[in-house]
């Protein structure tokens, strides 16, 4: 898969195209790239997605953004794994946000991508004080198709970035499964930290997290991308409000029978069920005992769910 962050200037390559911020790559989004990559064979084009980076939301107000479900990198991830062949990063900046819808449609779809085909959802909005709607660009196209995609329901619920962040800020992870069509799952790479947990006796995998994740707690978790094939492990997902005050979220991962180096690798953590939330504790005994039940309530799981 390419991956291209320049919108103008025309590649003189036409494409079938789909646009969205895709976080999450729920349901909904995977039928989205289903119809795209039918489409372009088709027509004999290369499927392509247009995602904004970063999301507009975090853009316009950053402090009230909500969290993201997945990152950049996991979204091209996805993408390649569908089968699209170019991936256009647009930069979501003020000259972007700027653009008339008519000016999106010309400069952006037509001069710059070269869209024959353009596959959005039924409620997508774009242009300067999102102006444009779907009408509008019927209306306006004259180089390419315009398809629209209905609405898909999981059990009744529309499937949304909106709905899966619901589902994990209460906990309920057979729902966010549910819209997914996977279990939620967060990368990174493994990078140092201060070396408490093998102090206490509990040696984890640190993942840095640029922003707060959608859910937080201890969790039983699988992890692949290490040595010898996916490990079962605990999971501590938050800002370790016993041990710091800095509030910089971390994802830290004990793994059972398990104690290799791993520095720089990446990882992706899956998430299959949640112990208990996280907790401030009076002092580090305290919390070293509580880990040790996390550990035996973990293995508790595995050996009755395999």
């Amino acid at each position: 898969m390419r991956v291209q962050r320049k919108l103008t200037g025309g590649s003189g390559e036409p494409v079938a195209l789909t646009i969205g911020n895709f976080d999450g790559v729920h349901r909904g989004h995977q039928a989205m790239l289903a119809r795209l990559i039918d489409a372009a064979e088709d027509l004999g084009l290369p499927p392509a997605v247009m995602t904004f980076e970063p999301h507009p939301r975090e853009f316009f107000a950053p402090a009230g953004a909500p969290p993201r479900l997945s990152t950049l990198r996991a979204k091209l991830d996805l993408f390649r794994a569908y089968g699209v062949a170019i991936t256009y990063v647009a930069r979501f900046n003020a000259r972007l946000a700027s653009l008339t819808a008519g000016e999106f449609v010309t400069d952006v779809l037509e001069n710059g991508v070269n869209a024959h085909w353009v596959l959005v959802g039924d409620d997508f909005r774009f242009g300067r004080g999102r102006q444009g709607d779907l009408a509008l660009l019927r209306a306006t196209a004259r180089g390419f198709s315009v398809e629209a995609m209905r609405t898909v329901e999981v059990a009744g619920e529309r499937a949304s970035s909106t709905a899966v962040r619901d589902a994990l800020a209460k906990d309920d992870l057979a729902r966010a499964e549910a819209l997914l069509g996977r279990n939620y799952a967060i990368s990174g790479h493994v990078g140092h930290g201060d070396k408490r947990g093998r102090g206490l006796g509990f040696p984890t995998a640190n993942v840095a997290l640029r922003r707060m994740p959608p859910l937080t707690g201890i969790f039983t978790v699988r992890v692949h991308g290490l040595p010898g094939g996916p490990r079962t492990g605990v999971a501590s997902v938050g800002v370790r409000p016993t041990v710091k005050t800095d509030g910089k979220p971390l994802l830290e991962v004990f793994m059972l029978d398990f104690d290799e180096t791993i520095y720089g690798r990446r990882i992706t953590v899956e998430f299959l069920h949640k112990l208990r939330d996280e907790a401030r504790f009076p002092d580090v005994e305290a919390l070293a005992r509580q880990m040790v039940r996390d550990v035996a309530d973990a293995r508790e799981y595995f050996a009755a769910h395999g």
